[in-house]
């Protein structure tokens, strides 16, 4: 479903010149290419093909970018509708199309500075693990690769932090565009668009954040060795075999196919409507 919807979003003049759909495409955009790459490396591993170093690091810096860049277009997607409610004469004057073009590029900028900060502190460290594996297994090198130096440990911290700063700003967010339209009345009905908008978006954001801090308490406590290193493993598989996959398969179904224009040019594509001469 996901290239079905960018095919719609880029095909469609009327519907990639919205800010709400760019950055749309760009999330999903993000999550497709971390979903290939990782079928990619779990095939290689499935297959016990052994990848050389450098392709290793390239595939694992693939993978923090594209996850990277679909964290952080989810925190900007909250940040429109935010603008977007609160601000909707100046809307178009404070994000206008142009704008957001750049806001995207900036935020491929930040998804590739972040992971590639921490792969250099990495490389210079020489506490990077991939040399002494026999698979690139992106669970099992991340919860090794953090049994490290003080310098891998504060570059934990730092990401731990940087996660805490956008679930505060979003949870910000998200109380103050409650208590702006409480008493607007779009709050009364349990099934009301609103309600079901605030309940999605904590779905998709829930599901976004919690496995990234699953797997960060689960790497603390293997790291001050109060859990031993295989059942660290094994719940550093789960988080991401599991919990990081299941908000990109939502993602597509209560983001892209809730809005109208998209659900309606799906379908159309789907059912092609047949003309009919008019007398």
């Amino acid at each position: 479903i996901i290239p079905t919807i960018l095919f719609v979003i880029f095909s469609r003049f009327s519907i990639h010149q919205e800010t709400r759909y760019m950055l749309l495409g760009n999330a999903l955009l993000s999550d497709l290419i971390y979903l290939l790459f990782y079928t990619v490396s779990a095939a290689l591993n499935t297959a016990h093909v052994h990848l050389p170093k450098e392709a290793c690091v390239l595939l694992l810096f693939l993978l923090a970018v594209a996850y990277c860049g679909g964290l952080f277009t989810a925190a900007a997607i909250v940040l429109d509708t935010y603008i977007a409610i609160l601000f909707p004469l100046r809307y178009i004057a404070i994000l206008p199309p142009s704008q957001t073009k750049k806001n995207i590029v900036l935020l491929w900028m930040c998804s590739g500075a972040f992971p590639g900060i921490f792969f250099l502190v990495l490389w210079s460290t020489h506490s990077f693990v991939p040399c002494a594996l026999e698979m690139c297994s992106v669970p099992v090198i991340l919860i090794l690769t953090l049994n490290g130096t003080d310098a891998v440990k504060l570059c934990f911290w730092l990401s731990t932090t940087v996660i805490f700063l956008c679930l505060s700003l979003i949870f910000c967010c998200y109380a103050i565009l409650y208590f702006k339209t409480k008493q607007s009345g779009i709050w009364e009905s349990i099934c009301s668009r609103a309600s079901v908008t605030f309940l999605m978006h904590n779905i998709v954001l829930f599901f976004y954040f919690f496995p990234l801090l699953a797997l960060f308490v689960g790497s603390f406590l293997c790291i001050n060795f109060v859990v031993r290193l295989q059942a660290g493993i094994w719940v550093s598989l789960t988080v991401c075999n599991v919990l990081m996959i299941l908000p990109k398969v939502l993602f597509p179904f209560l983001y892209g196919l809730r809005y109208r224009e998209i659900s309606a040019s799906l379908k159309s594509i789907v059912r092609r409507k047949q003309l009919h001469l008019v007398s």
